[in-house]
């Protein structure tokens, strides 16, 4: 950002710009070069000492052979995807008329409702582990999917619907109001009138859900015990056996794990900035 010093506008020097902007580059994106790198590399490599940090020979093949393992990360992935997509879409639905109603209507206790629905985040699966496993723990076969689902729906459901409301909150009610005298019922008002303007805000509640349904683990250590039922995060570790460590395989999984969600990023990225960075001109 400019600034002005003696009413003459300086500007940041370019050459500083990038180099802050490639350190910072650099840091965050170190593990996952380191875990690219571990991925190509043998067995023996991984385990030597000293350790060697760049493969003699880079095995690409180990991006064929973990799909044939015995930990089966095909079906990992697949519960996976279910499962966040299942909880983000439930959360969706749930939270979007949830977050409008609070937004536009002063009711009795609204101001509790919402403190409540922020409390709610200090409780996370592994504080509930007990209850969960009495709850869901005749659910079984594909039936634990679905368990899966509506305990990370639940968990995201009050943060999607803190964020939502806020957006909603910041339309002006006169753009509802003259929808609702030129005809519209409710309902329409909000799904053609107001939605379009708060789609910011949805994509970034999307992509919290999606992201913390896509790395939930306690919930899903308890409950699912078919091991082709589980889901990523917790079929991974079962590369590292008591005899052999198959360190390459395991970060060979984790970058399949990313690319998902590097995909959800890349096409809602500019929502998402947009989500994240509304009202910070005002």
């Amino acid at each position: 950002m400019a600034k002005r010093q003696n009413g003459i506008q300086k500007t940041p020097n370019p050459w500083l710009v990038v180099i802050g902007a490639l350190a910072i580059v650099a840091f965050f994106g170190f593990p996952y070069a380191l875990m690219f790198i571990t991925s190509l590399k043998t067995r023996l490599e991984v385990t030597e000492i000293p350790p060697a940090y760049f493969p003699a020979n880079p095995q690409w093949s180990n991006y064929l052979s973990v799909w044939s393992s015995e930990v089966n990360p095909a079906a990992s992935l697949l519960s996976t995807v279910v499962i966040a997509f299942g909880a983000t879409l439930l959360v969706l639905v749930v939270a979007t008329p949830a977050a409008y109603y609070v937004a536009r209507f002063r009711f009795p206790g609204r101001l509790v409702f919402l403190l409540l629905v922020l409390i709610t985040q200090m409780l996370q699966p592994t504080v509930l582990a007990v209850g969960l496993y009495q709850e869901f723990r005749g659910w079984q076969g594909y039936a634990v999917w679905g368990a899966l689902i509506l305990i990370n729906g639940a968990f995201n459901l009050s943060f999607a619907i803190w964020i939502m409301q806020a957006f909603f909150a910041s339309v002006p009610k006169e753009i509802d109001e003259a929808a609702l005298i030129d005809g519209l019922g409710r309902l329409q008002t909000m799904f053609k009138i107001s939605l379009p303007l708060v789609w910011p805000g949805i994509v970034t509640a999307i992509v919290f859900v999606f992201v913390n349904s896509w790395n939930e683990y306690a919930a899903a250590l308890i409950l699912v015990q078919d091991q082709n039922l589980q889901p990523l995060t917790v079929s991974m570790p079962r590369f590292l056996g008591l005899y052999i460590q198959d360190w390459q395989y395991l970060f060979t999984v984790a970058l399949i794990a990313i690319v998902p969600v590097v995909i959800l990023f890349g096409i809602i990225e500019k929502r998402l900035i947009g989500g994240l960075t509304a009202g910070a001109g005002k």
